[in-house]
């Protein structure tokens, strides 16, 4: 196990990682455990393999959640069973927590490092005049894990049909988070996405005008692919999403 702090965002979050390796295949594959606490309380535990989420530990309902497809296994927790995950969670949450305190000790609580998000807004689908559509704000890069997102309609706040993801942690320390809206394409709406968050210094609006009269080809329909995925997993979904609109 190493403690991950001394070269990160050390003043709110610690991240204790255990590194394995599979050994059902002949080709070698990164299998991480991540627990993470976080200065105002909150903690997160999850494993992923190769990048890709497997389960998180809600503590708050105090369930293990499964992101694993299931048209790949149906019942995932047999896969964890003999690791008691949930029961472990909350013993290294403690730990991690203890190691925060020491940090915060140590290194006299430094200003806490701040990265601005990023975002685009797009949808998931061609847009077709009357056709039920979904709009996607992904929000990527930003620390520390705490961010609110809105969507307006004409200048309106909207709230109806409207979902927003967990945040997930990027390589780099920061983190992303995806919000989506459901709608129906009229000629002259206007959509927004706005993010605020601690590292800006005004919100950051994206507007999405539906335009009929240039059918969207392409990296679209490749990501209406990527969010059907995504109802059946979130870790497929996500990744397609963001390759095919943000990896480009």
């Amino acid at each position: 196990m190493k403690t991950c702090g001394s070269d990160m965002k050390r003043s709110a979050l610690i991240i204790l990682m255990i590194n394995s390796f599979c050994a059902f295949s002949q080709i070698p594959h990164e299998v991480l455990y991540i627990v993470g606490c976080f200065d105002n309380g909150t903690a997160e535990a999850q494993f992923e393999v190769d990048a890709e989420e497997l389960l998180y530990v809600d503590f708050d309902r105090e369930e293990v959640v499964y992101s694993i497809p299931r048209f790949l296994i149906d019942d995932p927790s047999k896969m964890f069973e003999n690791l008691h995950v949930f029961r472990n969670a909350k013993k290294n949450r403690k730990a991690c927590t203890a190691v925060l305190g020491i940090y915060k000790v140590d290194e006299k609580y430094p200003p806490e490092e701040m990265d601005r998000p990023e975002s685009i807004l797009y949808p998931s689908e061609e847009v077709q005049l009357g056709v039920e559509n979904i709009l996607i704000c992904f929000v990527n890069h930003f620390y520390p894990p705490e961010i609110k997102v809105s969507w307006t309609r004409n200048g309106r706040l909207v709230s109806e049909g409207v979902s927003l993801s967990r945040y997930y942690p990027n390589n780099d320390q920061t983190f992303h988070q995806f919000t989506t809206l459901t709608f129906t394409p009229k000629e002259g709406d206007i959509y927004s996405c706005t993010v605020e968050h601690l590292a800006l210094d005004r919100p950051n609006t994206k507007i999405w005008e539906p335009d009929f009269s240039h059918p969207s080809i392409g990296l679209d329909v490749y990501c209406g692919v990527g969010l059907s995925l995504g109802f059946l997993g979130v870790a497929v979904g996500t990744f397609l999403i963001v390759k095919g609109h943000y990896g480009h």
